[in-house]
């Protein structure tokens, strides 16, 4: 299956944006609900469209609608899509048709948190020691990794960085989302954003702490301080680097339409 995301993301990655517009006309696609997780890049898409919308609070939620037939279609991350639906996944009879929309995915932290800068560091150590893309390959993402620049790797003091040492632990804002954020069967979270924070956590000294958020809050829980990071396939869009200190792009991305099979 993770030699099938890389192909799908391969391929995807390199097509043409016309693809949108050999799908249904738009008079059609307006008739049609979509399902979408509340206050996520799919929402957004949708909206732009003008599209009906079923808000849900995951995109788990959203492929259960199509599945169910309580949606017409579901809009969701194409990483996500690549692990979880077509042939030898949890959903083989739904398929994606449109890609909406290109994007990254980067890391939230608190607004002018140092922890953002400390996160950049710590990507392009991994990536010039080839760890990230180690860690990409476990869980079939590597093609849509983001090319990390070195930086001057200075050591940061201070600041988040000191609260989350002293704390001793790294709380982590995350949804269900395979496969950057998703449970084994022994109940613990993986995939490639739990890992990096893992990872992260272990660099800092500290243990590191799942929490599931709702995603439509997530700023919220940083700045109530309930979470450190919001580390899930985060979409950089202008409303969530207004709201949040983020780091630098870690992966591509897009948003497409899933709808059941023929």
């Amino acid at each position: 299956m993770r030699k099938r995301i890389a192909l799908l993301l391969s391929v995807v990655m390199v097509a043409s944006l016309c693809m949108a517009g050999c799908g249904s006309k738009d008079s059609k696609n307006e008739e049609k609900v979509y399902a979408v997780e509340a206050g996520s890049a799919g929402e957004a898409a949708a909206k732009d469209k003008n599209w009906k919308m079923n808000s849900v609070a995951s995109q788990a939620d959203a492929l259960m609608e199509v599945k169910s037939g309580t949606s017409d279609a579901a809009i969701i991350d194409l990483l996500m899509a690549g692990a979880m639906i077509g042939e030898g996944t949890s959903y083989p009879d739904l398929k994606y048709t449109d890609k909406l929309t290109t994007e990254e995915y980067g890391v939230g932290c608190r607004k002018e948190s140092n922890l953002a800068t400390y996160i950049n560091n710590f990507f392009a150590e991994t990536f010039k020691s080839g760890e990230m893309q180690k860690i990409a390959e476990e869980y079939g993402v590597q093609e849509a990794l983001v090319e990390q620049k070195e930086t001057d790797a200075k050591e940061i003091k201070g600041g988040d960085v000191k609260y989350i040492q002293d704390k001793g632990t790294l709380i982590v804002g995350i949804t269900e989302f395979e496969p950057m954020d998703y449970k084994d069967k022994d109940g613990k979270w993986i995939g490639f954003d739990a890992d990096m924070a893992s990872l992260l956590a272990e660099k800092l000294g500290v243990e590191v702490k799942f929490v599931e958020i709702d995603w439509d809050t997530k700023a919220m829980e940083l700045d109530s301080k309930n979470i450190d990071v919001v580390w899930n396939g985060m979409t950089l869009t202008d409303e969530t680097k207004s709201a949040m200190e983020c780091t630098n792009a870690y992966c591509n991305n897009a948003q497409v339409v899933v709808v059941p099979a023929e």
